[in-house]
């Protein structure tokens, strides 16, 4: 079992930058993909970014690509998600996942946090 805590949210300018975080307890989480994905009013769910369990592999929507990073640090069972560039269209709840198998699908993801909040300006 895998219990995740995202934190990190809030209210940014367009251009911005925040730094999601998400918290993992279990000690299996090393074993685990990671995925952040997330939800707009209205919308579906969509991938974000995933890194895989040793960090070396990550995958990012062409809508992120060059402004987000994902990372992750196992000896702190922590997920990372960096954003730099904000814009409003990125306001959204975030989620993060933890999972094994293609990582731009949700039913690959068996963990999901609550989600925080990411609100951008314009």
């Amino acid at each position: 079992q895998v219990q995740l805590v995202e934190s990190g949210g809030g209210l940014v300018q367009a251009g911005g930058s925040l730094r999601l975080s998400c918290t993992a307890s279990g000690r299996t989480f090393s074993s685990y993909a990671l995925g952040w994905f997330r939800q707009a009013p209205g919308k579906e769910r969509e991938f974000v970014a995933a890194v895989d369990w040793s960090g070396g592999l990550t995958e990012y929507a062409d809508s992120v690509k060059g402004r987000f990073t994902i990372s992750r640090d196992n000896a702190k069972n922590t997920v990372y998600l960096s954003m730099n560039s904000l814009k409003p269209e990125d306001t959204a709840v975030y989620y993060c996942a933890a999972g094994s198998g293609h990582y731009q699908l949700k039913s690959t993801y068996t963990y999901w946090g609550q989600g925080t909040q990411v609100t951008v300006s314009s």
